[in-house]
């Protein structure tokens, strides 16, 4: 099976704006090359941010992609550029978490994926967030998403 990459892949290779939104950014994907294999694709974002909807202050997270794709795969450059639209974006920890994870799952139609959103406290409480679709398919090894309960993390 070969397709080009770029009838899926907009913004690889090329000078991209930062998207002011989350909305507005634009999330691309590219062909599977494994399609006929179960494995698990991660990506990890240890610099989130977005801010409270409430006070305007910034909010920070570690947040944790794992996904088993089906057909197709998150073009990295467009995930980076999508996460980073959040950074002037009002939203509370859950919907930022869901959304994303709803958002790739939208795009992909992966086997599976699961999003980790651990963030730092908020009035003095971490609210970490937690979604996925379905359950894994058996022959894939899901690894511990490798971030401690809180503790001071960092």
């Amino acid at each position: 099976m070969t397709h080009d990459i770029t009838d899926h892949a907009r913004q690889l290779g090329q000078p991209t704006a930062q998207p002011r939104s989350p909305e507005e950014a634009q999330l691309d994907r590219v062909p599977n090359p494994h399609p006929d294999t179960d494995y698990c694709a991660r990506f990890t974002a240890p610099e989130f941010t977005s801010l409270c909807p409430v006070t305007g202050q910034p909010d920070f997270a570690i947040l944790v992609i794992d996904y088993v794709p089906d057909q197709w795969l998150v073009e990295s450059k467009s995930l980076k550029l999508y996460l980073h639209s959040f950074r002037d974006h009002g939203a509370f920890h859950e919907d930022c978490t869901v959304g994303i994870g709803r958002r790739l799952t939208a795009l992909l139609e992966p086997r599976y994926l699961r999003i980790g959103g651990y963030w730092y406290p908020r009035g003095g409480i971490p609210i970490d967030v937690f979604w996925q679709t379905g359950t894994p398919p058996a022959s894939v090894w899901l690894p511990d998403q490798g971030v401690p309960p809180y503790r001071a993390r960092g």
